[in-house]
């Protein structure tokens, strides 16, 4: 059973990102305040729902949020400033569209960088334990896996429709076949140490 608040506050956010172990596209971020009677049956951490369960939500989350935000980073600018600063930029900017000032934010995982001055926590598996956080994580997984559905038509080969740009290994065949494309990012191992590329 998911809780519904952490600092007892009204006005909490949880933030959560998705595509962070990548080897294509951007990370994205979603910011989520929700309102304290929300209640969902079904909503949990976006890793353990079916994409179909994860469609479902995303209208419902966005409707009955009091306000969210959804930011991707992509990949030149993760190459540049790497994939741990670009994940808490990406949940910075999510957190800059929400049409209320959260009074506290709630952010998944072990690491964050203060968000002006409010008040935060970080919570290992929080997208496991809290509401707010949850609806983030699916925000965040229904928005990327939207943009990497479309980039998927500009490059059927690496069939991103399927794997959203993980390192599956039919991701990394096709790498090793066709090389890369101006989506990958290039600070990432993408191809396992015996098969060098040539970037």
């Amino acid at each position: 059973m998911l809780l519904a608040n952490y600092s007892g506050l009204i006005l909490e956010c949880g933030t959560d990102e998705a595509g962070r172990g990548c080897l294509a596209g951007p990370v994205t971020a979603a910011a989520v305040i929700l309102p304290e009677n929300f209640k969902n049956a079904i909503l949990n951490d976006s890793k353990q729902l079916s994409e179909k369960k994860r469609t479902v939500l995303k209208p419902i989350i966005e409707e009955r949020a009091i306000c969210f935000g959804v930011a991707h980073i992509f990949q030149e600018e993760i190459d540049e400033i790497n994939i741990l600063n670009a994940s808490i930029l990406a949940m910075h900017q999510s957190i800059d569209q929400l049409t209320k000032t959260p009074e506290f934010v709630i952010v998944d995982g072990n690491k964050f960088k203060p968000y002006k001055d409010i008040p935060y926590d970080t919570i290992i598996k929080g997208d496991g334990k809290y509401l707010s956080i949850a609806a983030a994580s699916v925000l965040a997984k229904t928005h990327r896996d939207l943009y990497m559905d479309k980039i998927h038509e500009e490059f059927p080969m690496y069939n991103w429709k399927q794997n959203k740009g993980y390192p599956t290994k039919e991701h990394r065949a096709a790498i090793k076949k066709h090389g890369i494309t101006k989506y990958h990012r290039k600070s990432f191992r993408l191809l396992p140490d015996q098969f060098k590329l040539d970037l």
